[in-house]
């Protein structure tokens, strides 16, 4: 059994906290049942103090220069690269997916806190045209104090993917990430610590989520939320956040349609589909899910996804040989169940998969169903786990209005060889992103997130350092 690596604790103006008296949550591995630690619960003083540090980091950490921000990000990004096996074994043992996925996600989380680093300097405003002697001034300055709070999906990302830009634009930061999997975000935020962050700029505090969001929302001091989560929580967020008129980024919650076209290079996108599919157990919020097949290729499709669900290797993330590891909670398999159940009793088809694996962990096979009628719950409701659907189509009027039925609008994907085709459909699905013969969503570089449903503004890319920044104007005569 490997060790736990992380600590889990409250960091609070320049100190961390452990239990000393607070109540605790129990981190369990998912793979095993076994408990991992103890994470302290902040406290309602412990809540004020962070937001005290906020208050005092904000004006501190916008003065600092441009050059010792970016040292600070890209100092960050290097501890994390030279850290690696210590954070993805962490993320592995507390979420559960396999250590190899873990080591890519922190891959990436390097290359995004990177970008951020640059972008400190490509703060760029414009001058507007004046009269001879006027000037007009157009930048962007730091909104100010901004809460995160994160999911357990992508331990290493989220944190980051929050912190990176709200420092890159200049804010102090209180971060909340999830209970199920606090020790991976504490190992990341030390990176930060270590590069040189300022002790008041960011604090980390972990609660019952309900409680925390409702004190630190109601404080004149927060001016931003960043959430990333499910749908009515977010709802629930942005109301909160209505009562002191406060900026909100929202990355809800989706269900990923794929469209796969007649013409489409089928063993590639069997390859691409499946690959991603079952990437994190299905724990993904761009995950495909709702495959839009056309008729004339649906029965080889599906059994080409049916034989490479049912070639996967499940088991505990460490395993060298595990292709899909455990669900990362208790909840997770239950939904399956549920949903995987509604869907049988109305006539779906199981393909593959459809049941938990082995006694002992949240495991559960990969699972395909085809023929799922519209009114079944997975048709309608975000599974967020291992489980595709197969629907069959025969005009892409009829693959169009599929994709665009749901109220989510995250992340779109269509296979074809026809770039007349491609191009009707890319631009008639409504969804913040569209991948066309490819699954790949995230970069650095490129803004992340939903349209309707899915929620509003972006992260990642330039756009994601905008969402902790306001814009003024200056005109001088």
């Amino acid at each position: 059994m490997t060790a736990f690596p992380a600590r889990p604790a409250l960091f609070i103006d320049g100190h961390w906290h452990s239990g000393e008296g607070r109540a605790t949550h129990q981190v369990v591995n998912p793979a095993t049942g076994a408990v991992l630690a103890e994470l302290p619960l902040a406290t309602t003083a412990d809540l004020e103090a962070a937001l005290d540090a906020a208050a005092r980091g904000y004006p501190l950490w916008r003065a600092t220069s441009v050059d010792e921000k970016a040292a600070v990000l890209a100092g960050a990004a290097r501890l994390m690269r030279e850290r690696m096996e210590i954070i993805a074994t962490t993320a592995t043992l507390e979420q559960g997916k396999p250590l190899a996925e873990a080591r890519g996600e922190l891959a990436y989380t390097a290359a995004l806190v990177d970008f951020y680093a640059g972008e400190v300097r490509r703060n760029y405003g414009r001058v507007l045209t004046r009269p001879t002697g006027q000037r007009s001034l157009v930048i962007h300055e730091p909104v100010g104090p901004s809460l995160a709070l994160c999911p357990w999906n992508f331990p290493i990302l989220n944190p980051a993917r929050k912190l990176a830009p709200a420092l890159a634009a200049g804010c102090s930061m209180i971060i909340k990430p999830p209970e199920e999997a606090p020790g991976t975000a504490v190992l990341v935020l030390q990176c930060f610590i270590d590069a040189g962050l300022p002790a008041s700029v960011a604090s980390m505090v972990f609660g019952v989520p309900d409680t925390v969001s409702r004190h630190l929302i109601a404080s004149p001091i927060i001016r931003k939320i960043s959430f990333t989560g499910s749908v009515p929580v977010g709802k629930h967020l942005m109301r909160l956040a209505a009562d002191g008129a406060k900026r909100t980024t929202m990355e809800l919650g989706g269900h990923g349609p794929v469209i796969v076209w007649d013409d489409c290079d089928i063993e590639k996108t069997v390859t691409m589909v499946s690959a991603f599919k079952w990437r994190n157990a299905g724990q993904v919020c761009v995950s495909p899910t709702r495959l839009i097949v056309h008729e004339a290729i649906a029965d080889r499709f599906a059994a080409a996804m049916a034989q490479r669900a049912k070639g996967l290797t499940v088991g505990p993330g460490l395993d060298a040989a595990t292709q899909m590891g455990p669900l990362a909670n208790p909840r997770r398999p239950q939904a399956m169940e549920s949903l995987i159940g509604d869907a049988l009793a109305q006539g779906a088809t199981l393909l593959a998969g459809g049941e938990r694996v082995g006694s002992t962990g949240n495991f559960w096979a990969p699972t395909l169903l085809a023929d799922v009628p519209l009114s079944a719950r997975l048709m309608n409701e975000e599974p967020f786990g291992p489980v595709a659907l197969i629907h069959r189509v025969s005009t892409m009027e009829q693959a169009i209005a599929e994709a665009n039925r749901l109220p989510f609008g995250l992340a779109a994907y269509l296979f074809t060889e026809n770039a007349r085709t491609a191009n009707l459909m890319a631009d008639a699905v409504e969804s913040g992103m569209v991948g066309i013969n490819t699954m790949a969503m995230s970069a650095a570089d490129s803004p992340f997130g939903g349209v309707k449903d899915s929620g509003h503004g972006s992260e990642d890319g330039p756009e994601g350092m905008r969402a902790f920044q306001v814009i003024k104007a200056i005109h001088q005569h």
